[in-house]
């Protein structure tokens, strides 16, 4: 058996004009991740990435964390959806920046109902790749692993829609249930697969145990 260990990004910047970039809680995070990687003695075989900034932004903070450097892959596949394109498929107009408890909640309301439509093919959000394109983006990153790295240890960094599509489409989940995982995906958490050539495996879902600890309580964020 080998074992995938695919990582959501860290803490992006939410709210700013640029999302796409680590505050610096989200670097933190990444490094101290990289750090747990470096005390259980766990090395990599195989490096995997997004191509968005966040994604190796965090991958730099765990190597970091690790001692290690290395190459990785860059795979398109693993880019997130453009929530913004998603919500406007439910809401045309302009949406006010949220800044308050009831603005986020109303933003992750529109988003649910947008994902649902997308996912149904009943929405196509401009710019973006059917959901059915976006499934194959992921499913063949996990195909690449099955297939070049048997018996090692991978870490792929990616965001929280490849992430819940990738247990959804190894779990068999209903879109509905994908679009429930993906709101609960806590950044830097670790979510753990074991593969061989045929079969990947579902091992552990969004798990924070660099994170497992008081002194790190208020490190936990999911945006």
């Amino acid at each position: 058996m080998g074992t995938l260990y695919m990582v959501r990004h860290g803490q992006a910047s939410f709210g700013a004009d640029d999302y796409d970039q680590l505050s610096e809680l989200g670097r933190r995070q990444s490094v101290r991740l990289g750090e747990w990687f470096a005390h259980k003695g766990i090395r990599f075989d195989g490096l995997v990435a997004g191509t968005l900034r966040r994604h190796k932004q965090t991958l730099e903070g765990i190597l970091e964390g690790m001692n290690h450097a290395g190459e990785h892959l860059s795979w398109e596949g693993l880019n997130e959806y453009d929530s913004e394109a998603v919500i406007a498929t439910v809401h045309p107009g302009p949406l006010q920046k949220a800044t308050t408890p009831e603005m986020y909640r109303h933003h992750f309301r529109l988003l649910r109902d947008g994902l649902a439509k997308w996912m149904a093919g009943d929405a196509q959000p401009q710019g973006m790749p059917s959901y059915e394109q976006f499934v194959a983006g992921v499913s063949g990153a996990l195909d690449h692993v099955r297939s070049k790295h048997y018996g090692q240890n991978v870490l792929m960094v990616t965001s929280g829609g490849p992430i819940s599509t990738a247990v959804g489409h190894v779990l068999g989940t209903s879109p509905e249930t994908t679009i429930e995982l993906n709101l609960r995906i806590r950044n830097t958490s670790v979510t753990e697969f074991a593969f061989n050539p045929k079969r990947t495996m579902l091992v552990m879902y969004n798990a924070l145990p660099h994170l497992d600890d008081p002194a790190y309580a208020d490190w936990v964020t999911y945006a």
